[in-house]
């Protein structure tokens, strides 16, 4: 097998990653006591090798999979799917002697829809926390809305604004090009991005039209989480930022239950009140 470059991480990945760590204790800690409960199961879209290096110290930093391996109380199942045939590989020599893993090597957008949410239906008393956390708008709206209508799922999601900005959202949106223009669409859902991400007025010389700010754009899309996927909570995300202090992207928690949505709120606010986020 061909070497594998293991990802180089900033300190705000690293801060997602303690986000995700501690709510599937806490979430994994709630479900095993849950007796009507079936099976709760973890699930990662993105998953990566299993590790990464921190650019700040150089040290190996355990991934999202390798964090839920070591959650005690462990989950029922876990599912870990990646398009790289070389880090799918590291993901089964990572779990080798674990039975309760399912290494997927392909499309997360059609694995999730055909071989893993069938597995956690509410009606069966099954129950997920899923974490989607592409590396720019490689996730399709089908996968975010398929889990909200579920009922039996909860997810972490990577809105990513700067991925947007930098290759959709421009001043001039005659210079975007149409295969940018579809990924958002697929992202979204449909076209009615266009509306939350440009904002227009009169001015002296007519309609002026300018880019709305990250801030509503994320406020929009928190929108469609409640209204068009069905979550019935979903607490204000978390601003992911650069060295620089510019936000790469919005850590989204959506979830059918109260109860994690408030855990989660805690654990968001206790980097923000830290002066972190």
């Amino acid at each position: 097998m061909a070497e594998v470059k293991l990802d180089q991480i900033g300190y705000w990945s690293e801060i997602k990653l303690d986000i995700v760590r501690k709510y599937a204790t806490a979430y994994s800690t709630v479900l095993t006591k849950r007796k009507e409960i079936r099976s709760h199961v973890y699930i990662d879209a993105f998953a990566g090798a299993g590790t990464h290096i921190s650019k700040t110290t150089g040290k190996y930093v355990p991934g999202s999979p390798l964090n839920a391996l070591l959650v005690k109380p462990p989950f029922r199942e876990y599912h870990f799917i990646d398009l790289d045939g070389g880090r799918a590989s590291l993901l089964r020599e990572m779990s080798a002697d674990r039975q309760d893993v399912t290494v997927y090597e392909g499309d997360c957008n059609t694995t999730l829809l055909e071989k893993v949410f069938p597995r956690v239906r509410y009606k069966e008393y099954k129950r997920a926390l899923c974490l989607l956390d592409p590396y720019g708008l490689n996730l399709n709206w089908e996968v975010i809305r398929t889990a909200g209508q579920e009922r039996s799922i909860e997810i972490f999601l990577n809105f990513m604004v700067m991925d947007m900005n930098m290759n959709i959202l421009k001043h001039n949106r005659s210079k975007v090009r149409p295969d940018q223009i579809e990924r958002m669409n697929a992202f979204w859902g449909d076209e009615s991005w266009k509306d939350d991400a440009y904002e227009r007025s009169l001015g002296l010389f007519g309609a002026i039209e300018e880019k709305s700010t990250n801030e509503t754009l994320a406020g929009a899309f928190r929108k469609r989480l409640k209204e068009v996927a069905g979550f019935k909570f979903v607490p204000d995300p978390v601003p992911m930022r650069n060295t620089s202090g510019a936000v790469i992207y919005y850590l989204f928690f959506a979830s059918p239950n109260q109860t994690g949505a408030k855990i989660v709120t805690e654990i968001f606010d206790t980097y923000r009140n830290a002066g972190v986020c």
